[in-house]
């Protein structure tokens, strides 16, 4: 067992060592944009106190180990915490904090699936990760725009907008999803 361990421990310094720099800058962006998240999904007082270190240890879990159900369990909590928080609040949804939520996500989501795939070792050229950030960044403002879009046709009528807003966006995700999985299809 001793021997196990030493051996594990030995494992993860020569991981350590060798690592370069790109994709610590990756592993770092996970966390950033799950911290992120959080901040913009949570009150201020949950980063206070005790719930501070918890939050830091989900934020970073993401980044330690990408390929885990880490990434997704995060995601998830992050969501339904907004929720709640968002059921239980009188001020209704900001939208610079749904947005800046929703962006958060998504770049988290998208890193942690560059890191998963991206040795520790790895050396990459600057024009790779530019051209990642670059289409994450125009994914998001493509999003950014429909949702405002929506949220303002939601804000024109009464309750039922909201409604068919919500429906509208799901719509329009889902026929996103079926094109481009028509697409991939097209091209193998």
């Amino acid at each position: 067992m001793i021997d196990s361990i030493v051996t594990r421990f030995r494992a993860v310094q020569t991981t350590v060592a060798r690592a370069t720099l790109a994709p610590l800058l990756v592993r770092g962006g996970v966390f950033a944009a799950f911290l992120v998240a959080m901040v913009c999904a949570f009150p201020p007082s949950v980063f206070l106190g005790r719930t501070a270190a918890a939050v830091l240890l989900a934020a970073l879990l993401p980044a330690v180990a990408p390929r885990g159900v880490a990434t997704t369990l995060v995601v998830v909590a992050v969501v339904v915490g907004w929720v709640i928080v968002t059921a239980e609040s009188a001020d209704g949804i900001a939208l610079w904090r749904l947005l800046g939520l929703a962006a958060a996500l998504y770049a988290g989501h998208t890193l942690a699936a560059l890191a998963a795939v991206l040795p520790s070792d790895a050396v990459v050229a600057p024009e790779v990760l530019a051209r990642w950030l670059a289409r994450a960044g125009a994914v998001v403002l493509a999003a950014a725009v429909c949702g405002v879009l929506l949220v303002s046709i939601a804000g024109m009528g009464g309750d039922d907008t909201l409604t068919v807003a919500a429906l509208g966006g799901l719509v329009v995700a889902v026929a996103v999803a079926a094109v481009l999985g028509w697409l991939v299809k097209r091209r193998t």
